[in-house]
């Protein structure tokens, strides 16, 4: 039964990756127009001396950062992000697939560091975790929470997975 859902999951993570990968052509294109117009931002501030000069210093400082990080890094954390926002994964869970041989096949360490900078609210995802197990499965609350905290299963914690079953309707 295994190897049957590890098929089933490889076609959904093909969907997935060919999704990201659109996504991120289309990221890449706005990207320089972002830039361009961090650009201008910088040079007006230094024109006018009524902006602060503080606010001209950070974003240099920012963009430096970002250039310092590995491209492998960047595209964990854009993964982990779509993994997020669409399947509403636990933060766990997130880390598992970024770096399962099976899913992404990222170093710990670029995986590590998406987890690091992802901003996401987990206890939303858990919500609706729960929210599609009780719609789709017909589960109890108990069996629901269990599912959510499972190693086996979603991986959230049990904050969020309670605060998931205390917001069920």
């Amino acid at each position: 039964m295994k190897k049957v859902f590890k098929l089933g999951c490889g076609g959904f993570l093909a969907l997935i990756i060919l999704v990201v990968i659109i996504a991120v052509f289309s990221d890449g294109e706005t990207s320089e127009v972002d830039s361009d117009t961090k650009v201008e931002a910088t040079t007006e501030p230094k024109e006018n001396a009524a902006e602060p000069k503080e606010a001209v210093k950070e974003e240099p400082k920012e963009e430096a950062k970002e250039d310092n990080v590995p491209r492998e890094y960047k595209s964990a954390l854009k993964k982990a992000e779509m993994y997020a926002e669409t399947m509403q994964m636990s933060k766990a869970g997130i880390y598992d697939q970024l770096i399962s041989e099976y899913g992404e096949g990222f170093p710990k360490e670029a995986a590590q560091y998406a987890i690091d900078n992802l901003e996401h609210d987990w206890k939303a995802n858990a919500l609706e975790k729960a929210k599609s197990y009780a719609e789709t499965m017909a589960m109890s609350d108990s069996a629901i929470y269990d599912q959510l905290i499972s190693e086996y299963g979603e991986k959230f914690t049990p904050e969020e997975a309670q605060y998931a079953i205390d917001n069920l309707e």
